[in-house]
């Protein structure tokens, strides 16, 4: 059954799903099967690796048809000319995030992009209503990832948002299927983020080992680190490096990424931080792309369809 909502009027998709933009995980292969898949896809940026990107977003061209978006994480995109290098490639849709929105929308907007700020809090909303974006990405701190160490859940956020602005509202942090998307749209989203959820997918390249830490984990077994600073909070899965950081804090957390890409692609979960969020503990088994996207639309209009029928 087809749903139409201002996401997916304004993104030109089939379904209102966009993919996490995960720093060098949110590349071709994986952004390519959700595009494919009816939802939106997004490249990232934020691994820096500019040259990469762009082989990457080429191959996007080769790999689907279907709209895809990029992503301009602000805090680790160090070149001054990302803007610029968005709007050369050709892109349409851009999410951004960790960073003040009023420092590209304007120029992104006036290049004709249409643009989502990502934002953790009521006041960060407001503040990118007013620097002009077209809709909001609202978080919880549920979900994994760089966070606001003033954390608030999903539950009481993506409501507090929705009352107080006009623009569409993409829901994210604890999304992974058709019932916690019809749960995110009784509160006013028109959208939802699936981080977590893709990373565990069939289609995503990290290492298997992490794969299985998400299959295998309880709801309990992420944790919140770096919450008094200094440096941003984060949500990661809970190994014995990340249990020792929390109990006795770190003074760079950005130190404890030096081994990033052996946590993600080589399977060793104590090389560093493997960026996890709560829903890892719904999460069953890896399953393909397209797959979890048909089957949260499928499960969506069948929990929609339950309420309905609810005797008032």
């Amino acid at each position: 059954m087809a749903l139409k909502t201002r996401i997916t009027e304004m993104l030109e998709i089939e379904k209102p799903i966009i993919q996490a933009a995960m720093g060098w995980i949110a590349r071709s292969q994986l952004s390519s099967a959700f595009s494919n898949a009816g939802g939106m896809g997004i490249i990232e940026t934020s691994s820096g690796e500019l040259d990469a990107v762009r082989a990457e977003i080429l191959k996007m061209r080769d790999l689907t048809d279907k709209p895809f978006g990029v992503n301009v994480a602000q805090a680790f995109v160090r070149d001054p000319d990302i803007v610029q290098f968005v709007i050369d490639q050709g892109i349409k849709f851009v999410t951004t995030s960790a960073g003040n929105p009023k420092k590209y929308t304007s120029q992104l907007k006036e290049a004709g992009l249409t643009v989502f700020h990502v934002v953790p809090s009521l006041k960060a909303a407001l503040g990118a209503i007013d620097a002009g974006v077209d809709g909001l990405i609202v978080e919880g701190g549920e979900g994994g990832g760089f966070k606001n160490p003033k954390d608030v859940a999903s539950m009481v956020l993506i409501p507090q948002v929705c009352e107080a602005v006009d623009v569409p509202v993409v829901a994210a942090g604890g999304i992974m299927d058709g019932a916690t998307m019809a749960a995110a749209f009784s509160l006013g989203a028109e959208g939802v983020l699936m981080g977590t959820r893709i990373l565990s997918s069939a289609e995503s390249p990290v290492h298997e080992n992490w794969k299985q830490a998400i299959v295998d984990a309880d709801a309990t077994d992420t944790v919140f680190l770096n919450r008094d600073g200094p440096g941003p909070a984060l949500r990661a899965l809970r190994t014995e490096r990340t249990t020792r950081i929390e109990q006795d804090g770190v003074e760079n957390i950005f130190g404890e990424f030096a081994g990033t890409q052996q946590v993600y692609f080589g399977g060793d979960l104590e090389a560093g931080i493997a960026l996890t969020g709560q829903v890892a503990g719904r999460i069953k088994g890896v399953r393909p792309v397209a797959d979890i996207l048909n089957e949260t639309m499928d499960q969506f209009h069948a929990t929609v369809g339950r309420l309905t029928q609810l005797q008032v």
